[in-house]
């Protein structure tokens, strides 16, 4: 089972590190041939680069999933905890975005040249969808209700660059907040059980694909009679 494979693939973070590790592999084999090198191009210098920079990467995660011991038990929060905390060793050893960090670049480089408020908070929204996150509180109906009264007094729409009216509607924001008892130095708070829930949403998916890989592993003959193994007992660190 290749667990080693399928831990980085749950994890986020290492999604998109993967698959530009995998692809720059496919080095043509006309580079191999006796022939005098080219000039290097700049072009071939940056690849070189980001190929060198992802490797040193995913090397740095291996090395510590070689270390860390997890196990695969979503429903025990001190697992959840631990794999959690692994994670974040690795985002930090690494150099990689953590979920929040992630969401705030996008967020930054996808509105950045949004004119108006109304887009802006529609591209919030499908920002969220994107990335699986939940409004249980429906906190975008209140955001654009509060828009909606901001737009009516102006009687056009609202647009980013009026820092008089954007201060309005931020303050309208700011009245959402303390209503649902959200505070900006519980930031912190916030990100970390945002990462404890994708961390135990990861040990979920691995739990099933562990347990799928042994009950086809258990179809075989040679395996048949063989009891299956409890999946927290697995050492992922023999798979690696």
């Amino acid at each position: 089972m290749a667990f080693s494979s399928r831990l980085l693939s749950k994890s986020k973070q290492f999604c998109g590190s993967q698959l530009t590790f995998q692809q720059t592999h496919a080095i043509p084999a006309r580079y191999f041939a006796k022939q005098a090198d080219p000039p290097a191009l700049k072009g071939d210098e940056m690849l070189k680069g980001i190929f060198l920079e992802v490797k040193k990467k995913f090397e740095t995660a291996m090395g510590i999933l070689r270390k860390e011991k997890i196990t695969i038990d979503p429903e025990d929060p001190a697992a959840v905890s631990q794999y959690a905390n692994v994670m974040k060793t690795i985002r930090e050893k690494a150099g990689l975005f953590s979920e929040s960090q992630r969401i705030k670049y996008t967020i930054q480089t996808r509105t950045q040249d949004i004119p108006d408020a109304r887009s802006y908070l529609l591209a919030l929204k499908e920002i969220r969808i994107k990335r699986g996150l939940t409004d249980d509180h429906g906190v975008e109906t209140m955001m654009f209700d509060a828009l909606e009264k901001v737009e009516k007094e102006l009687k056009k729409p609202l647009m980013r660059n009026d820092k008089k009216s954007m201060a309005v509607l931020l303050a309208e924001f700011d009245k959402i907040n303390k209503k649902l008892g959200i505070r900006k130095e519980d930031l912190p708070k916030y990100e970390e059980q945002l990462e404890l829930k994708i961390s135990k949403a990861q040990l979920e998916e691995l739990k099933k694909e562990a347990l799928e890989a042994m009950e086809t592993q258990k179809k075989r003959e040679e395996f048949k009679d063989e009891q299956m193994t409890d999946v927290k007992s697995l050492d992922i660190r023999n798979f690696i």
